[in-house]
């Protein structure tokens, strides 16, 4: 008989798994679900949300600023006027600069009428000889090749910031109070980071990836624009800054924004010299674009916001989509936006950060073996 005083045999509890009443595979269709009404009604709403993430971005960049400021003892209403002048004033050069270049734009291509018609009998005269039919390449060109649709493809291109711009009310609106609203937040989150610390890195690590991207990809973008500037003039290219501005503007496309920017101005070397002088616009494009912006920039950032080349091509298809030409142009700052929301905000997530970024893994994350081969560290086993 067993006394009174000995203990009852152990009985190992079985572990709890949070979330184990459905299946895995059930878990994940309906996140997917989830996803799917969620990006359908971004959609939707592309033109409420473009404004608006555009003045967050916008006020995430411009925040050091205010922060600086209040450091070194500013008031708090002049630092508030200070951040909010910051971003009115970049809005307006920007806006002012568009403006003046396509006014200009119009204004030059009824000058290529004969140009373009030219170009375009030789095309179809030089398909025709291939046996396409004429009329059908007359009809395709006459669609295509008119300085109308030329001028419409530039306001395309243009058009995610100046269909921003023209809601000046709304977007004003939401850059004041979020800008007004920036000058205290740190303190707040620093203040839920008491309690949620998780939720508070993951924000920080947005803001800091948002400008780390954004300044770096201006920097490029002046130093592209400068560069391209200078050799479309010294080619005698029409409106130079127009094109100079454009690529500015189009290097915050990830990847393809090199090809966007060079069609117009080689388009105008056709009409104004031939083929020659289009060759080398492309050639001194090719030089100077696809070196920087396609092999030096994605190297850097890259390393800035830890998002590989491919997560950054599929963030600009799916940006694109979503939202219109401003989602290609903030397609980079929407995926750190949503790596933070979806994954860094979450410590059982936290495993597909390196799934997502380009550059080598931390060596705390990783053990190699004397062999070369990573083995992951394991958990140890409870004690009984």
């Amino acid at each position: 008989m067993r006394s009174s005083t000995e203990r009852p045999p152990r009985v190992r509890s079985a572990h709890v798994v949070p979330g184990a009443g459905l299946p895995r595979g059930v878990i994940v269709l309906l996140g997917t679900a989830c996803l799917v009404i969620v990006v359908g009604g971004m959609k939707i709403t592309a033109d409420l949300l473009g404004p608006v993430f555009l003045a967050l971005m916008l006020t995430v960049t411009v925040s050091p600023i205010a922060i600086w400021m209040r450091r070194k003892g500013v008031p708090l209403w002049l630092t508030m006027i200070s951040n909010v002048l910051v971003v009115y004033l970049l809005l307006a050069a920007l806006g002012l600069a568009m403006a003046m270049s396509l006014s200009r734009l119009v204004d030059l291509l009824p000058q290529y009428q004969q140009q373009f018609l030219d170009l375009r009998a030789n095309v179809a005269g030089t398909l025709g000889s291939l046996g396409i039919d004429q009329a059908q390449v007359t009809a395709a060109l006459d669609k295509a090749t008119t300085p109308g649709q030329i001028v419409g493809v530039i306001e395309w291109i243009f058009g995610g910031i100046a269909g921003v711009l023209s809601n000046t009310v709304f977007l004003l609106a939401v850059l004041l109070f979020m800008c007004v609203d920036a000058i205290g937040f740190p303190a707040r989150l620093a203040a839920s980071g008491l309690q949620r610390p998780q939720v508070a890195g993951a924000l920080r690590e947005f803001a800091q990836g948002t400008r780390r991207y954004l300044w770096v990809t201006t920097v490029f973008g002046l130093i592209v624009a400068v560069i391209d500037t200078v050799a479309l003039w010294a080619l005698d290219i029409p409106l130079p800054f127009l094109w100079g501005l454009l690529s500015f503007i189009t290097n915050y496309i990830p990847n393809i924004g090199f090809i966007i920017g060079v069609i117009p101005p080689a388009l105008l070397g056709l009409l104004q010299g031939g083929v020659e002088k289009m060759i080398w616009v492309i050639v001194v494009y090719c030089a100077i674009n696809f070196v920087i912006q396609s092999i030096i920039q994605p190297k850097v950032i890259g390393d800035a916001v830890g998002l590989s080349a491919t997560i950054s091509f599929l963030s600009l298809i799916f940006w694109a989509w979503v939202l219109g030409p401003l989602g290609a142009l903030l397609a980079i700052p929407l995926s750190l936006l949503a790596k933070g929301l979806l994954v860094d905000i979450d410590p059982s997530t936290r495993w597909i950060t390196p799934l997502l970024s380009s550059g080598p893994l931390p060596v705390a994350e990783t053990d190699s073996a004397p062999d070369g081969r990573v083995t992951v560290p394991t958990a140890p086993a409870e004690p009984d």
